[in-house]
């Protein structure tokens, strides 16, 4: 059985998270966006590992008890666990190294990655570096190695991010036997956010524990996601002004911007670059995709992908078409062309490959373009 899973994303006790990241408003987000496997994130909070035991949910979503926590460095981690007693469990283990545990959705933990992973495997869970090459709170951010930050304690999985895919990590040696993960980092329901990158796995069992199993034996069928010069840590840039630079330029200026004295921070694609000794092992296929609601947004020329013509546009596409996944990678185009020509062009040009890529850095995100959006036949 295949499965799309987004294994880490936030809820409304979570910073700047919105206050519809509510297990109700996510399991109908995974239904409109076609996720059949959702970590909860910040299953450590005690209010919030609650209110999803007390969530119904039908079989068609297997719920996976996830959290990201900050230890020490601010390095941050992701961890999956097999159930909501683990959970329990581990709040209780990490609850006396941390002073924000039962307020704070993403806690800070004073422990090192080598003994938070520690605690995580003696409950049954799994884990390892979220978003691991972004310029803040990343394992390569703050330490040159795996085992630098996690000593002799295994490693059972990378995050990707937003800024990288694949290529990125495939190079670097010590992650040769190390499955990548795709996730959304939510912090919102909205189709732009939900869902945004996703880990296809091979499921033998449709429970938390089998996703685990397949996390940790790397079934992993595809990683989707962003394009990584969409990420806003993708290449070297200020973090005030957004300039970018070459890391020779960024050198030269001793990492402070010219122009307005800010700080340069490497983007992620120098970072694994300088990691990296070549292609080490082989990978999932990497299928780059772009939110449907923002393709939407593109053919109206909005500055939202949440204006109500942009909503009224993707509800019709759901209700008539089916699921966003679907929607994307395989309704016929003269299907989505009897609901909106341009959308159908657009659709087409991104399953083509015709984007084009302005890539982001310094905490901007990047941004695309579709060419030849405008209707040939406006009486269509």
């Amino acid at each position: 059985m295949q499965a799309a899973a987004d294994l880490h994303i936030h809820s409304c006790f979570s910073m700047a998270s919105s206050p519809r990241m509510v297990p109700e408003e996510i399991i109908k987000g995974c239904r409109v966006k076609g996720i059949s496997v959702i970590g909860t994130g910040d299953i450590l909070h005690p209010e919030w590992r609650q209110m999803w035991q007390d969530t119904p949910v039908d079989d068609d979503i297997i719920v996976v008890p996830t959290t990201e926590v900050e230890g020490a460095g601010r390095v941050h981690h992701v961890i999956l666990l097999p159930d909501f007693n683990a959970a329990a469990d581990l709040a209780q283990r990490l609850g006396s190294h941390s002073k924000d545990m039962d307020t704070n959705g993403r806690p800070r933990v004073s422990l090192s990655g080598e003994e938070i992973l520690s605690h995580v495997h003696a409950v049954g869970g799994i884990g390892g570096p979220a978003h691991a090459f972004t310029p803040y709170t990343s394992v390569y951010a703050v330490h040159p190695s795996l085992s630098s930050c996690y000593g002799d304690e295994p490693v059972d999985l990378l995050e990707l991010g937003l800024s990288a895919d694949s290529r990125y990590g495939a190079g670097i040696a010590e992650l040769s036997s190390v499955p990548f993960l795709t996730n959304s980092d939510a912090h919102s329901p909205e189709p732009s956010k939900l869902g945004r990158e996703y880990t296809v796995l091979e499921l033998n069992r449709s429970d938390a524990s089998g996703v685990l199993d397949a996390v940790q034996q790397g079934k992993i069928v595809m990683n989707v996601g962003f394009f990584p010069e969409e990420g806003k840590y993708n290449r070297t840039a200020c973090s005030r002004c957004f300039r970018q630079f070459s890391f020779e330029e960024a050198a030269a200026t001793s990492w402070k911007c010219p122009d307005d004295g800010g700080r340069i921070k490497k983007g992620v694609q120098e970072r694994a670059q300088s990691l990296s000794s070549g292609p080490v092992s082989e990978r999932p296929p990497y299928l780059h995709v772009i939110p449907l609601s923002e393709i939407i947004q593109r053919v109206f020329d909005t500055k939202s992908p949440t204006t109500r013509r942009c909503r009224d546009l993707y509800c019709k596409c759901i209700d008539r078409l089916g699921d966003e996944i679907t929607i994307l990678m395989k309704t016929p185009p003269d299907e989505i062309a009897a609901i909106d020509f341009r959308l159908s062009c657009a659709i087409r040009s991104f399953r083509e490959g015709h984007i084009i890529l302005h890539p982001g850095g310094g905490g901007k995100y990047g941004s695309f373009e579709i060419p030849g959006l405008r209707d040939p036949n406006p009486n269509h």
